[in-house]
């Protein structure tokens, strides 16, 4: 899932990235101010709307700035309640086993790693949008209940300080991290637990097949070690992102290296050769009590306005062709030619099995 995401300045430092925007305790949309309701003016397009509450279930690392918010209440008459659900697959869960009593009016960052069960047990209604996004962001089954907002690439990301400082030279390939040059330096959320964890468990289907299972254990005798969550993992664990860290290789995202910049140069890596693309969506959920805000609130996410926020905001890549990113992600932030891809029909037919599977391997 995607699990989430920080935002700052590029020259910004990870602890300060973490306390300006993800991590943020009172508000995941304003960072401690309450989003202002209105008295039900006009939409952006003209017509009147009816006003109310409308409530967005999302991932622990959903974050838009406040001006961004107000501007939809303003336009909409609509008041934002964001109801974060942990990690996208904690999300995912959450929102199947309540399909039939839903927990808000809409949902965002469903990703094409979790999207197949909340699909499957009918929590997300049709919707429908007046832009469109590209069609290599669909998802093959459920494109008219799921739209995709936000892209990014799961590589496993290097502490290149980390590696100049200790005169060894940094992984490039999933095989080398198995080698024992790295025992005990790679830290992964669980794929059961994160859509990040996920999507690195999916590259390692599609790079090594039936094999995959042999590939788990030779990380893990390797001394990989698997936590719940992507902050966990970076914040915790990985020696860019936390003093106290001490595992320089960390599942993170193509993005993260912008982040890590000081001095002109970034302190961190994305192995590109490593990569999982990541598409996150948003939909109205089946039975919400204010469906057309639902609506309404998907629909403003793909405005110009809010795509163009998402990079700094959520460590993404917005998926309309109108979106801007930021100058310096060419240099720092770099996208593999060639991620791993899975089917989506294999990930539905065969999800169940392999995260059963794999919970027997990391078991042992």
């Amino acid at each position: 899932m995607l699990h989430t995401r920080v935002r700052a300045a590029l020259t910004a430092s990870v602890p300060a990235v973490v306390s300006a925007l993800l991590l943020s305790s009172c508000s995941l949309v304003g960072g401690g101010e309450e989003p202002r309701a209105t008295e039900s003016p006009a939409s952006s397009t003209g017509s009147p709307q009816a006003g109310g509450t409308v409530v967005l279930a999302t991932h622990e690392s959903f974050h838009l700035p406040k001006r961004l918010v107000r501007s939809f209440e303003d336009e909409t008459g609509y008041q934002l309640e964001v109801r974060a659900a942990g990690d996208a697959g904690t999300l995912a869960t959450k929102l199947s086993l309540t399909a039939d009593n839903p927990i808000a009016d809409a949902a965002f960052g469903i990703d094409n790693t979790f999207a197949s069960r909340p699909l499957g047990e009918g929590a997300f209604a049709e919707v429908s949008t007046t832009a469109t996004p590209p069609e290599e962001y669909a998802l093959p089954e459920g494109g008219d209940r799921l739209v995709p907002i936000d892209s990014a690439n799961v590589c496993v990301n290097v502490d290149t300080a980390w590696f100049e400082a200790e005169g060894l030279e940094p992984p490039t390939t999933l095989e080398d991290l198995a080698d024992e040059q790295y025992r005990d330096l790679f830290v992964t959320p669980g794929a059961s637990t994160s859509s990040p964890g996920m999507a690195f468990f999916l590259a390692t289907v599609a790079a090594f097949g039936d094999d995959w299972q042999d590939y788990w254990t030779d990380l893990l005798d390797n001394g990989t070690k698997v936590v719940d969550g992507w902050e966990d993992a970076y914040y915790g664990d990985f020696t860019a992102g936390s003093d106290n860290g001490t595992r320089p290789i960390v599942v993170s995202y193509d993005s993260s290296p912008a982040f890590t910049v000081s001095g002109g140069r970034t302190t961190t890596a994305a192995l590109l050769d490593t990569c999982f693309r990541q598409v996150e969506y948003a939909g109205v959920l089946e039975g919400a009590d204010n469906p057309a805000g639902a609506e309404a609130l998907v629909d403003w996410m793909l405005t110009d306005e809010v795509q163009s926020a998402l990079p700094e905001s959520m460590y993404v890549f917005p998926v309309m062709p109108g979106a801007s990113v930021p100058d310096d992600w060419a240099e720092f932030a770099p996208q593999p030619s060639d991620p791993y891809e899975v089917d989506p029909a294999d990930i539905v037919a065969n999800r169940e099995q392999w995260l059963t599977e794999w919970t027997d391997v990391i078991s042992r």
